[in-house]
């Protein structure tokens, strides 16, 4: 003769079900965000090739981007060095770094600008840093070798002033926003617009004009468009264009 199986018991059997559901559509949600660039890989030039109007596309591998004459590696989070009253953001924007340029920014005391080089990261950390920048009235400037690539430039829209030389590269494409979901794909494309909506706000209010999207909606995540200074100029991102 056959007992039925506690309650509790029952209980406990459905919860890790339900475990092993989540984590299969987890896995399988993160694989389907990432299918497209397995099956198509970008095939745009690299990163290094030089770009012009019209030839503006390339390759987005971050951690591949480097800078100097020896060619290193950008810091895998942001590093703050200060020069006179330029404080340099030099690395790829992480969680919670915008809380670490608030302490930094509160420790180095007078900063009248912030220079770039960052290959983007953390769209969230980006906006929560160009706030803070806006409110201590800083500007915001690109040397000759300057990279500004995915959230960076939304640190640079933030700017009194946005003086970027010609030479420098300022790029945008398409973001993630958040981290992966076990919610239905409709509520991650909700995720994503809710996201690029708060971007538009954003640059709308650093007085950037928020058509600089329709770039960064129609470039997928592992390519870059690169702005010719004439749309910097357009969109406003840069205030001044400097050796042109």
């Amino acid at each position: 003769m056959s007992t039925a199986a506690p309650p509790v018991q029952k209980a406990i059997r459905w919860i890790l079900i339900l475990q092993i559901g989540v984590a299969i559509l987890m896995f399988g949600t993160d694989l389907l965000g990432r299918l497209p660039s397995i099956l198509s890989p970008s095939t745009a030039p690299t990163f290094d090739r030089p770009t012009a109007p019209g030839d503006q596309t390339r390759r987005y591998a971050p951690r591949r981007i480097t800078t100097g004459p020896d060619t290193s590696p950008l810091p895998r989070r942001l590093v703050f060095e200060r020069e006179g009253p330029v404080l340099t953001l030099t690395g790829a924007i992480e969680q919670g770094d915008a809380v670490r340029f608030g302490q930094e920014l509160n420790g180095f005391g007078t900063i009248e600008a912030i220079r770039l080089m960052s290959p983007g990261g953390s769209v969230l950390d980006a906006l929560d840093i160009g706030r803070r920048l806006r409110e201590e009235g800083l500007a915001t400037e690109m040397s000759a070798d300057g990279i500004c690539l995915s959230a960076c430039p939304y640190i640079l829209a933030a700017g009194t002033e946005r003086r970027v030389h010609s030479s420098a590269s300022v790029g945008v494409h398409q973001h993630y926003f958040g981290e992966s979901t076990v919610l239905p794909a409709f509520t991650a494309v909700e995720d994503i617009q809710r996201g690029q909506g708060e971007v538009m706000r954003y640059l709308d209010e650093m007085g950037v004009d928020p058509l600089i999207m329709q770039h960064a909606l129609v470039t997928p995540p592992d390519e870059i468009y690169i702005l010719t200074p004439s749309e910097l100029e357009t969109y406003r991102l840069a205030t001044e264009l400097e050796d042109r």
